[in-house]
């Protein structure tokens, strides 16, 4: 986690998808290059790192550009919504205190040979990020079975589907279960990155409306992570004093505050 007054701190293109899915994603519309380049200049990068960051999200395929004059007008691909949307959505949920928890895992057996490197390292992002945690070699595990329909979307996209076993059931009484929670998912490392978050958020004190869309923009590219960290377990399976709660009501409540002072920001750039 970044320290205290450095909250968010990142590269281009990863400030490019934060902008990209709080403000652009929802108005809907073209974007002029000097739009972002006004907006991450108050984030503190070079013109020649932001028309980089741009044309590297072009060539993944989440931006399309225009050309008009000697200018270009950047739209979000439908790949690039769908991408957008998902993580946005998922922003907007993560953190809040989960209801009470039956009990139940789903339990995946999915493995990609050793020599498929780039396969390996998908699998493990994209369970990751629908909060699967890696048990053992081959063995992922969560207490949300009703996360089956995407964690089987995700097999079949990455091939294995079909040499891959999915089932739920109970894992012992409620101490074993917290020792697999344990096994799976490093609470310890994840514990004190909530504590700097927190910290770090506190400190930032905007005081018009460039420095509110730089906060906030700061603000939601430093909560982004923690999806992929923090799977939101049950509070059964949580330690005492978790500290991910109270960083969820902070990131909410700053959203919150900031947001329409940022989008107001936002809307000045991309129309000057």
């Amino acid at each position: 986690m970044a320290p205290a007054g450095e909250l968010g701190a990142a590269s281009a293109r990863s400030l490019l998808l934060t902008v990209l899915g709080e403000f652009v994603l929802p108005g809907g519309e073209p974007v002029w290059t000097a739009a972002f380049l006004r907006a991450l200049a108050l984030l503190g990068l070079e013109e020649k790192a932001v028309r980089q960051a741009l044309a590297r999200s072009a060539a993944d395929g989440w931006l399309a550009g225009e050309r008009h004059g000697r200018c270009t007008a950047w739209r979000l691909t439908p790949s690039g919504k769908r991408l957008l949307t998902d993580g946005t959505d998922r922003l907007c949920d993560f953190g809040r205190p989960a209801g009470d928890w039956d009990g139940q895992w789903l339990v995946v057996l999915a493995t990609v040979p050793e020599t498929s490197r780039r396969l390996r390292h998908l699998l493990r992002t994209r369970l990751a990020w629908n909060g699967l945690g890696n048990l053992s070699p081959g063995v992922w595990v969560s207490p949300r079975p009703g996360r089956e329909r995407e964690v089987r979307e995700v097999l079949a996209e990455i091939g294995v589907a079909d040499t891959s076993t999915l089932f739920t059931g109970r894992l012992g009484d409620l101490s074993e279960a917290r020792r697999v929670a344990r096994r799976a998912w490093d609470l310890d490392e994840i514990q004190p990155a909530y504590e700097d978050f927190v910290d770090a958020v506190r400190e930032l004190r905007p005081g018009d409306e460039p420095g509110t869309f730089a906060a906030h923009t700061r603000l939601v590219q430093a909560w982004r992570r923690f999806p992929f960290l923090d799977p939101g377990l049950p509070a059964e399976l949580l330690p005492d004093g978790w500290s991910g709660f109270r960083a969820a009501a902070l990131f909410h409540e700053r959203r919150a505050a900031w947001r329409p002072v940022a989008v107001r920001q936002w809307k000045a750039m991309a129309d000057g």
